[in-house]
């Protein structure tokens, strides 16, 4: 086979060679202008372009802040709060140490107290109770002999 192009003439497989090189030529071509194609829209789109208004998202934003803000000073005045009642609460478990050492040395001191005042008026109790038997001892025969003296007597017979 044999083809004539612009003077040329091609045998065989260079018409394919030809045909091939064309295609690539053609084809590279039609994707370069598709290239330049889109890049010109996308030029016109940037050039058009209009930025949102981001005002409200501004506002929004300095509103949480103040709000941390805020939230950050009532933290701050909850843990000098804390701090404060932890402080009170420590210096009361001091004083209640304190105090209860101290009851416990008192109620030492007592229990000492009455033991040894219990030895000591135990023999004291046991020689009043000794004491009062014998007195009601001579009580009683004191009012055995009234009674007697009374039983005796020849006038308390009469009846009146």
């Amino acid at each position: 086979m044999e083809a004539e192009f612009g003077g040329l003439k091609f045998k065989g497989g260079k018409i394919f060679g030809v045909i091939t090189a064309l295609g690539v030529l053609i084809s590279s071509l039609y994707v370069g202008f598709e290239a330049w194609k889109q890049f010109q829209d996308m030029s016109a789109k940037i050039d058009s372009y209009i930025a949102p208004d981001m005002s409200g998202f501004d506002k929004r934003i300095e509103l949480v802040q103040q709000k941390i803000t805020m939230l950050q000073g009532e933290l701050s005045m909850i843990l000098e709060e804390v701090n404060l009642v932890a402080s009170v609460a420590k210096e009361l478990k001091n004083d209640l140490k304190g105090d209860v050492r101290r009851i416990e040395s008192i109620v030492e001191d007592v229990e000492t107290r009455v033991k040894e005042d219990s030895r000591t008026n135990a023999n004291d109790l046991k020689e009043t109770i000794k004491s009062i038997e014998e007195d009601m001892l001579q009580l009683e025969e004191k009012i055995l002999k009234q009674i007697q003296t009374a039983l005796e007597n020849p006038l308390a017979s009469m009846k009146k």
